[in-house]
């Protein structure tokens, strides 16, 4: 999503948020305004086990806001880049509780509500927001805010943890660190992660902005385009002999 965002609003909408582009399973639900405690989240272990709790969970939650799904201005999701499964999860969700209660679909990218954690929790406001993708690889972008505005100054990239650039006085926001370590260029680390509740604080925006869609037209964000070779490429490989150096 390139651009300006314009400045995250009050707002009294009612939204379902989540993720699970990560490990980790995120829901959000907002009845209200969330200043006044109308907001009811849950976090819990995600990956294989999101296809399974995913809904029972957003049923729990809605139950507690004592809302309904046609209740629902929209039903926002982390679109990727992520975890292959975990899209398919997330969008699939999403279109099947949209097309049942006929109301609109937000896909957000999750790099920028790694962003915007990272404001939110650490004041950070020049953020290249980076994801684990496994594969020895990770996904990556920048962002700056600007007077109370969002722009995206780089778009999501897959690479290799030595090719993520830091511009000079910028941070790193997300996972990972752990992980590749001082294979990550020198700046200053943040951990943030694509929550539900930062889902919710760009909703309101990106739904003014139009970016609201049907169910049917709701797609993942994929970045990396293959993540296992055929049984036919796996069997060209065994036979190519290896190149002696």
């Amino acid at each position: 999503m390139a651009g300006c965002l314009n400045p995250l609003p009050e707002t009294r909408l009612k939204l379902l948020a989540f993720d699970t582009s990560t490990e980790i399973l995120r829901v959000a639900v907002q009845a209200g305004d969330p200043a006044r405690g109308g907001v009811f989240e849950h976090e819990a272990e995600g990956g294989p086990r999101a296809s399974a709790t995913l809904i029972p969970v957003i049923l729990d939650l809605m139950a507690r806001a004592d809302l309904q799904l046609r209740d629902l201005d929209a039903i926002v999701f982390g679109r990727g880049p992520g975890s292959f499964t975990g899209l398919r999860t997330a969008c699939s969700v999403a279109q099947g509780l949209a097309f049942g209660a006929d109301i609109p679909v937000l896909p957000v990218d999750t790099l920028l509500a790694v962003a915007e954690d990272a404001r939110h929790r650490h004041g950070a406001e020049s953020v290249v927001a980076l994801l684990d993708a496994r594969m020895d690889e990770v996904y990556s972008a920048g962002y700056a805010y600007e007077g109370g505005s969002w722009r995206q100054a780089a778009g999501s990239s897959l690479g290799r943890p030595e090719d993520v650039t830091v511009p000079a006085g910028w941070v790193l926001a997300g996972n990972g660190f752990s992980v590749y370590g001082t294979r990550l260029p020198a700046a200053a680390r943040m951990e943030a992660a694509p929550t539900a509740s930062a889902l919710l604080r760009l909703a309101p925006v990106l739904l003014a902005a139009g970016q609201a869609v049907p169910a049917a037209h709701a797609m993942p964000l994929y970045i990396r385009d293959k993540v296992a070779q055929t049984t036919e490429e796996r069997a060209v490989a065994r036979a190519t002999p290896a190149v002696q150096p």
